[in-house]
């Protein structure tokens, strides 16, 4: 029973990281998170360890975890792998993807083209990170799928700042868009060129972002 509250928690946590549930640099209070989801500190702190582990988390003094900051050089690093591996798993999974999970996509789509209009950063993160899950999910490779969402663990918090100006989420659905009618058509590089085409697009508005960040923490 105890490992599958462990397990439940480890879970709970991890989808929160991937939908940008939590933000770089946020820490985590374990009696704070048994309080919210009532359960004991233990199985808690045992979720948050095993994320430490992973290097979705890190552990701090006095036992504090908390979201690592965001730098420009590890999102870089972090940036040049994604581009390849979810590209490489998107041209994989044209042609796989059921009837089913078609529909999930569509649902997606239309619920980040909601949250867009109302401006629900929390929705649209959650309904965004199902898309590229599911489609990842197809390609038949659990290994890559696995290598993909360890790094969605790292970057997910920072999707957050993706709302920060009003122009920029106007286009946050166009590429998700582009990939499903590839998809539908079951054109793996059109729906490969697509992601990439979303991945660079805000990639790069989220490396000004650390750009900006570090002139500003220079000139303070």
């Amino acid at each position: 029973m105890a490992e599958n509250l462990q397990e439940q928690l480890y879970q709970r946590l991890r989808e929160g990281l991937l939908a940008g549930h939590f933000k770089p640099g946020e820490r985590l209070k374990i009696r704070d998170l048994a309080a919210a989801w009532g359960t004991s500190p233990m199985p808690v702190r045992a979720a948050l360890q095993r994320l430490v582990a992973e290097g979705a988390l890190e552990g701090e003094p006095q036992r504090s975890v908390r979201v690592p900051p965001m730098t420009r050089e590890r999102f870089k690093q972090i940036f040049q792998v994604r581009m390849a591996l979810e590209g490489m798993a998107v041209e994989a999974a044209a042609g796989r993807l059921s009837p089913d999970e078609l529909d999930i996509l569509q649902g997606c789509m239309e619920r980040m083209d909601a949250a867009i209009e109302q401006r629900d950063v929390q929705g649209y993160l959650t309904d965004n990170s199902q898309f590229h899950r599911v489609l990842y999910g197809a390609c038949g490779n659990p290994v890559l799928l696995r290598t993909i969402e360890n790094l969605w663990l790292q970057v997910g918090p920072f999707f957050n700042r993706l709302f920060t100006e009003a122009d920029l989420s106007l286009r946050l659905n166009d590429f998700h868009e582009d990939a499903y009618k590839a998809l539908q058509a079951g054109d793996g590089k059109a729906a490969r060129f697509a992601i990439e085409q979303d991945l660079t697009y805000f990639g790069q508005f989220l490396l000004n972002l650390l750009e900006l960040d570090f002139a500003q923490a220079r000139s303070g």
